[in-house]
C-alpha cells in the first residue's frame, strides 16, 4: 500500500470519530445540555397529551412522572397530571399536583376551576358512602350519576359504588350493564366479577352467576366474599333441589321443611324464592294444611302476581278452610289467564259448587246432628227441637219460634226422607220440596197456630203427634 492510501484511510475513520467527539462535547455542555432536556419534556408532553386523548390513563401518568424527572418546572406537565388523577378520583394526589401547578402559574381560572371540581367530586363520593348506609339508594345514585362520574370519569371508585347502588334498588340488568362496562377496561376487576355474578344471581341466572364467582376465585382463591357468594349459591341450589326431590317422592312433611330452610338461605332473592313458596304451598296443599297453603301462595304472588300456578293453589287451599268465594275468585282469575287448562276449569266448578252448598241452610247443623247420623237420631233430634219451639210454649217470642219451629220441620222433611237425603248430600237443588218453606207450606194452619199439617209416615217421630196435627188438636203437652 503507498503513502497516499494509508492517509486516505487514517483520514477515512479519524474524521468520524472527531465528528462523533464534537458531538460528545456539546452534548456534555451545560446549555446543550438543558435544551435537550426541555426538548425530551416537551415530547413527553406531547405523547403523554396523546394517550389522554385515548383515554390510556396509567401511560399518560408514566410519561407525565417522566416529563416532570426530567424537567421539574414544567407547569403544564403538574396541570395535565393533576387532571387524570382527578379522572381517576385520586384526590389527595390530584389536589397536590394542583398547587404545584398553581404556584408555577398563580391565578390560572382553569386550573382553580378544576380544584373546584375536585373538592365536589370527593365530597359527592363521600356522602354517595355515607347515603348508601343509610339506606337512600336514590339520592346516593343521583350524587355519583350526577357529579362524581361527571367531574371523574374514570373512577373505578365510583363506578364500583355505582353498580352496588343499582343492586340495592334491584335494578339488576343495569348493574349487569356497568358492571359489563368496568370488565371491558379490566376483565380481572374481582369488585366487578363479584357485583355482576350477583346480578346475575338474583334474576335467578345460577349458571352465568357461578361462572364469575368461579373466575374471580380462580383469580384470588381466598378471596372471602366470592367465597361466600359462590358456596352460597351452591348450598341453595342443593337444599332446593332436595325439597322438590322429596316432594315428587311423596315425603310431604319432610318436603315441607325443606322448602323452609331453603327459603331462609335468602329473603332477598325473590326471583328463586317465588318457585319456593310455590312448591311449600304446593306441599302444604296436598297435607290439607289449608291456612298455612294460603299463606305461602300470597308470598309466592306477592313477587309475581301473574303466577297462574299459585293462584290455582292458593284456590284450592281455600276450598280447604271452607272460604268458597276466595276459591271461586282465585280459580277463577287463574283460569282468565290459562282458557286451556282443563284441570284449572274443573277445580273452578268444585269450588262454585262448594259455594253454591255453602249459601244454602245446613239442615244437619239446624237439628244439630251429624251427616253421618241414622234416622233414629235425626228423628229423636227433631221431636226434641219440635217441642222446645212449639209456638205454644214460646208465647213471648212467638215470632221466633214459629220461623224457628217451621225450619225444624223443612230440616226434619228433607233429612227424614232417604231419597231427599240422598240427593241433597249430593248437592242437588231441592227448592221446590219445602227447603225455603214457601208459601204452599204452613205447619200452624190458619186457626190460631193450633193446626199443623205435617205428612211424615208414621205421624210425630214415636207417636207424639198423629195424621194431622198434634193429638186433639192442641197442645202435645
Amino acid at each position: 500500500m503507498g503513502a497516499a492510501e494509508k492517509h486516505s484511510g487514517c483520514c477515512g475513520l479519524v474524521l468520524p470519530l472527531l465528528f462523533f467527539c464534537v458531538i460528545s462535547a456539546f452534548q456534555s455542555s451545560p446549555v446543550a445540555g438543558e435544551e435537550n432536556q426541555e426538548i425530551n419534556a416537551v415530547i413527553l408532553l406531547k405523547r403523554a397529551s396523546e394517550k389522554i386523548q385515548s383515554r390510556q390513563y396509567d401511560e399518560a401518568l408514566s410519561l407525565l412522572n417522566a416529563a416532570i424527572d426530567t424537567e421539574s418546572d414544567l407547569s403544564e406537565a403538574y396541570l395535565q397530571r393533576a387532571t387524570v388523577q382527578r379522572y381517576l378520583c385520586r384526590f389527595h394526589e390530584s389536589e397536590r399536583n394542583y398547587k404545584k401547578f398553581l404556584e408555577l402559574k398563580p391565578g390560572t381560572s382553569v386550573a382553580e376551576k378544576e380544584v373546584s371540581q375536585l373538592l365536589q367530586a370527593q365530597n359527592a363520593l363521600d356522602s354517595s358512602y355515607r347515603l348508601l348506609e343509610s339506606g337512600d339508594f336514590v339520592k346516593a345514585l343521583e350524587y355519583i350519576d350526577k357529579v362524581v362520574l361527571v367531574f371523574c370519569p374514570s373512577c373505578i371508585k365510583a363506578k364500583l359504588l355505582k353498580v352496588k347502588l343499582l343492586l340495592a334498588l334491584k335494578d339488576y340488568s343495569s348493574a349487569i350493564a356497568e358492571s359489563g362496562y368496568i370488565l371491558k377496561e379490566d376483565e380481572n376487576n374481582l369488585d366487578a366479577l363479584l357485583l355482576r355474578g350477583r346480578a346475575y344471581y338474583y334474576l335467578a341466572d345460577h349458571d352465568v352467576a357461578s361462572r364469575h364467582y368461579q373466575k374471580g376465585l380462580r383469580l384470588d382463591p381466598e378471596n372471602t366474599e366470592l367465597k361466600k357468594a359462590y358456596f352460597g349459591l351452591k348450598n341453595l341450589l342443593k337444599k332446593t333441589r332436595i325439597a322438590e326431590d322429596n316432594a315428587a317422592n311423596g315425603k310431604l312433611r319432610v318436603a315441607a321443611e325443606d322448602f323452609k330452610s331453603a327459603l331462609a338461605l335468602d329473603p332477598d332473592h325473590t326471583a328463586h324464592n317465588v318457585y319456593l313458596f310455590l312448591g311449600l304451598c304446593k306441599v302444604l296443599v296436598k297435607l290439607g294444611r289449608g291456612k298455612d297453603a294460603i299463606n305461602s301462595c300470597t308470598d309466592a304472588l306477592k313477587i309475581d302476581e301473574e303466577l297462574v300456578e299459585a293462584l290455582t293453589q292458593r284456590g284450592e287451599a281455600k276450598l280447604i278452610v271452607e272460604d268458597w268465594e276466595g276459591a271461586v275468585a282465585d280459580l277463577k282469575a287463574a283460569a282468565e289467564k290459562s282458557l286451556e287448562d282443563m284441570n284449572i276449569r274443573e277445580a273452578l266448578m268444585r269450588a262454585e259448587k262448594a259455594l253454591k252448598l255453602s249459601k244454602r241452610k245446613d239442615w244437619y247443623k239446624i237439628l244439630g246432628v251429624s251427616k253421618t247420623a241414622s234416622i233414629a237420631e235425626i228423628k229423636r233430634a227433631y221431636k226434641k227441637l219440635a217441642l222446645q219451639w212449639h209456638p205454644d210454649k214460646n208465647v213471648e217470642n212467638r215470632e221466633e219460634a214459629e220461623a224457628k219451629f217451621r225450619e225444624i220441620a223443612a230440616a226434619y222433611e228433607v233429612l227424614g226422607d232417604d231419597e231427599k237425603r240422598v240427593r241433597y248430600d249430593r248437592g242437588e237443588d231441592l227448592e221446590n220440596i219445602g227447603m225455603d218453606m214457601g208459601a204452599g207450606f204452613n205447619p200452624f194452619g190458619g186457626g190460631g197456630g193450633q193446626q199443623f199439617t205435617f205428612h211424615f209416615d208414621g205421624g210425630f217421630p214415636q207417636g207424639g203427634f198423629h195424621g194431622g196435627g198434634f193429638p186433639g188438636g192442641g197442645s202435645p203437652l
